[in-house]
């Protein structure tokens, strides 16, 4: 296509511009044409070329059978050298149904297209999908390796020695069971930090507790510490063990197990009371009452009624450790009629006054043999108090003549609860590795937990000023 006399120059078109993709059919214009600015005649005979030494816009002309028109669009492209030779025929655009009218141009500019020069691959699928990165960079490793075999190489070794470096003597022993596995644990009873652990895939013996107590005994030897008191449940593994393997090292039964069983009971006999009760009612017919019988049947229905609803609404008053007077004078007033329960009550305090570390175990194992002598003269309540006889609740006053001896194993439960926590969202720490794993994890956490502390308050300091 020649290109007309008149100079016409535009700007150098940007780097990642666009030249204008056409598809003819095989019925309209032959070509496209290329020119420098001027206007396209008619571009049904003429192929595609370049003869200005500085083209920036191509246009094309289409034509109709009723009028011939041309239409003008300017589209930037990357400049390309001169060429003499012509292109080869190119499928033809479709035809216009109705005559087309002249059109003003627009010069679009590179940055204002939404899409990019770099080629990318076809959307999968009918919603799409991620066709293309255009910055490549490594691979995350989130979630990759969690690390569980670092950490259980590094538990025997330097996180011992940090665990054990302040150790106070005192340690809490707990068993957790989590489906087939069983989880031994020993924590600091002071520090509050985990020492050591076992992870069994079966129920733990008693030799099962002897070679873990081993083991942890021949630690302290190579770090030449002493044992002075042990802290554990009411379990009955535990006793044997400990005596054969720490004989100079006191044994407390936890205080909260053991009043956690007395109050259970209490509780028990609160609810059987209620029961009781409730059997005490008389059946009555529909209707209202016509008789004086079952008038007087329907208001004593109504007072037993009520009862058993204070007593139900107010049965933790009957375990409180603590009651303020008003508390009292409801106890006084749901137990009106019912002596036995009051004497619950009492015997519920006098059972709080054992565990005062104001006196010695000896004047609390005096107490505790008035106390059963006491509890014998109650048949029905001498039933319901039978763990008032169990061996563990004098195991459980042993803290008193040591005052640096912590009298529950709140330390272990607390990791107990948290390895609890841990399971509800972890989902895949179900077999035996992978808790052992795990639970060494946390344990690296907890000692790095100083160094993160350290760290955050010398932010919070740097950027207040």
């Amino acid at each position: 296509m020649p290109c007309q006399d008149r100079e016409y120059t535009c700007p150098t078109p940007p780097k990642a511009s666009h030249a204008l993709r056409t598809c003819l059919s095989r019925r309209s214009s032959n070509a496209v044409g290329i020119s420098g600015g001027s206007l396209v005649p008619d571009a049904n005979t003429v192929p595609i070329g370049i003869v200005a030494p500085l083209a920036c816009c191509t246009m094309w002309g289409t034509w109709s059978r009723a009028v011939r028109t041309t239409s003008i669009w300017r589209t930037p492209f990357i400049i390309v050298p001169n060429v003499t030779s012509t292109l080869t025929r190119t499928c033809r655009t479709w035809p216009c149904q109705k005559a087309t009218i002249r059109t003003a141009w627009c010069l679009w500019r590179s940055d204002w297209w939404l899409k990019t020069a770099c080629p990318t691959r076809p959307p999968v699928g009918t919603s799409g999908a991620i066709t293309g990165c255009l910055f490549l960079g490594r691979r995350s490793k989130t979630g990759l390796r969690p690390g569980g075999k670092k950490a259980e190489a590094r538990i025997d070794a330097d996180y011992l020695d940090w665990a054990l470096a302040d150790f106070s003597g005192y340690i809490a022993a707990d068993e957790l069971y989590d489906g087939p596995y069983c989880v031994l644990s020993i924590v600091d009873n002071h520090t509050f930090k985990r020492v050591f652990y076992r992870v069994l895939d079966h129920d733990p013996t008693h030799d099962d507790i002897r070679e873990f107590f081993t083991a942890f005994r021949d630690a302290l030897h190579v770090r030449r510490l002493v044992l002075r008191g042990i802290t554990t449940d009411g379990s009955p593994l535990y006793p044997g063990p400990i005596a054969a393997i720490f004989a100079g090292a006191r044994h407390q039964v936890c205080e909260f197990h053991v009043l956690a069983e007395i109050t259970k009971a209490v509780l028990h006999a609160v609810s059987k009371v209620r029961k009781r009760l409730a059997a005490q009612k008389t059946p009555l017919g529909r209707g209202r009452p016509r008789t004086k019988e079952a008038k007087r049947a329907v208001r004593r229905n109504d007072r037993l009624g009520r009862k058993i609803g204070d007593l139900f609404e107010h049965r933790h008053l009957f375990v409180a450790h603590y009651l303020t007077p008003a508390q009292r004078r409801t106890v006084q007033r749901i137990t009106r009629g019912l002596p036995p329960l009051r004497a619950l009550r009492e015997i519920m305090d006098e059972v709080y006054r054992l565990f005062d570390r104001r006196c010695r175990t000896h004047t609390a194992l005096t107490k505790l043999a008035k106390l059963r002598a006491r509890v014998r003269h109650f048949r029905k309540v001498g039933k319901t108090l039978s763990k008032l006889f169990s061996p563990n609740l004098e195991k459980a006053l042993t803290f008193l003549d040591d005052s640096l001896l912590p009298a529950t194993s709140n330390a272990v439960e607390r990791g107990n609860r948290r390895h609890r926590k841990m399971q509800k969202t972890v989902y895949r720490v179900r077999t035996q590795q992978h808790i052992h794993a795990r639970i060494a994890i946390d344990m690296l956490r907890d000692a790095q937990a100083t160094g993160r502390f350290d760290t955050t308050c010398t932010l919070h300091h740097a950027r207040a000023g």
